[in-house]
């Protein structure tokens, strides 16, 4: 009995130690040469888990794709002085070039399109007719009248037409245009001052340019670009943005002028307009410029109480010294309304010049025969289009000139 429970103890140990060398010899696995020498796994050349090892625990299945992490020094960086360079300056901003005026309105002739079409075309077709028989030239009255050229006009250039024609007996294109061009010439006054008092007086004291109009016509904006054509013709310029009440009108004007290095003089937000306007001609004087710009409020000619102010503006500046100029900026697509505006700033100020805006559109050219044959006053400027050099002085020839348009287009 002894001898038996011997031999299951015995064959019990044995079972349990071939139990324990199966477990050990299944879970063991070769240890990297890399390992054993204490080299690091990232190394060149050094054993590839999964490629001349199996992988265990702790290890990839393949080399591992991060790199080492750079670490953070600290660097002193050079000064301003070190990287501008000793002789280095900061520069300012980098003022404008304005086109020169000189021949504007020859450049922008192509803007007067519109023009051209409903005056142009319309006359060269009713006037080389073989018959011009009175429903004719009443036709040309239309398209004359169409043009917002005005009845006094219109009856006028007829009645000169009608006579010069049967005269002279023209027909074709290539004579009636010579004839045409003359007369419209006439109409619009080739001989009447344009020029613009815009030069310093014989003192030293600025010259004053006040800008008026009604609202919407682009009388700041215009304010602006007449700085520029100041500029460009060799002028030192000081603005005044007298329109108080409009939101923004101030930072639109003082936009304009930090364009080509003008001054801009402003005041509160709803703030008297003539203190601006007078404190924009004593910078004029203290700063020795050509000429000061006055910027007013756009107004409604039906109202007399601000017409009454306009006319307060213009009192309160002429402390200084006269104005020299008196701008009327008319919206040109307004037609015969304009005529009826521009009469009532005449009883509120002396008006010396008119400047048409918006010709480029859909405006007629005749409103600027309408607008000096009514009122006496010469259109002295024209907006041709949004850009900056856009505006540009009134000439009666060039004028005409684009009105007909290139002959060899008719």
């Amino acid at each position: 009995m002894g001898d038996l429970l011997g031999l299951l103890v015995a064959v019990l140990v044995l079972t349990v130690v071939t139990a324990v060398a199966l477990v050990s010899g299944r879970g063991s696995r070769p240890t990297p040469p890399a390992a054993r020498s204490g080299a690091s796994s990232t190394k060149v050349g050094a054993p590839r888990p999964g490629v001349d090892y199996q992988p265990g625990t702790g290890d990839d299945a393949e080399v591992p794709r991060d790199t080492p992490l750079r670490t953070v020094d600290v660097v002193d960086l050079p000064d301003d002085a070190a990287l501008l360079g000793g002789d280095t300056q900061v520069v300012g901003p980098v003022l404008e070039v304005p086109e020169p005026t000189a021949g504007r309105l020859h450049r922008l002739r192509a803007r007067l399109s519109r023009s051209q079409t409903s005056l142009g075309r319309g006359l060269f077709t009713l006037l080389s007719r073989d018959v011009l028989d009175e429903d004719t030239w009443e036709e040309v009255e239309d398209t004359l009248l169409a043009a917002d050229m005005g009845v006094a006009a219109t009856t006028d250039l007829v009645t000169r037409l009608r006579t010069r024609v049967r005269v002279d007996g023209v027909r074709s294109v290539s004579e009636l245009r010579p004839l045409l061009r003359e007369e419209l010439v006439r109409a619009i006054g080739a001989d009447s001052d344009r020029t613009l008092r815009t030069l310093p007086h014989e003192d030293g004291t600025p010259a004053v340019v006040l800008v008026v109009g009604v609202n919407g016509t682009g009388k700041t904006t215009t304010c602006g670009k007449l700085a520029r054509v100041l500029v460009a013709d060799g002028r030192s310029v000081v603005l005044g943005a007298a329109d108080t009440f409009r939101a923004a009108a101030a930072d639109q004007l003082q936009t304009w002028g930090e364009r080509v290095g003008a001054q801009t003089v402003r005041g509160p937000e709803g703030g008297d307009p003539a203190s601006v306007a007078f404190d924009a001609v004593a910078k004029g004087k203290a700063d020795g410029v050509d000429t000061v710009l006055v910027d007013t409020a756009g107004r409604l000619h039906t109202k007399s109480g601000l017409m009454d102010e306009l006319g307060k503006v213009k009192r309160v500046v002429e402390k200084h010294g006269p104005v020299d100029e008196t701008l009327l900026v008319l919206d040109a697509t307004t037609g015969q309304n304009g005529v009826v505006q521009a009469r009532v700033f005449t009883q509120a100020v002396t008006v010396t010049g008119i400047v048409l805006t918006k010709l480029d559109g859909t405006a007629k050219g005749g409103i600027v025969v309408a607008v000096q044959r009514e009122l006496g006053i010469p259109v002295k400027l024209i907006g041709l289009g949004e850009g900056p050099d856009d505006l540009a002085p009134f000439e009666p020839e060039a004028f005409a000139d684009a009105l007909l348009g290139d002959e060899l287009a008719l």
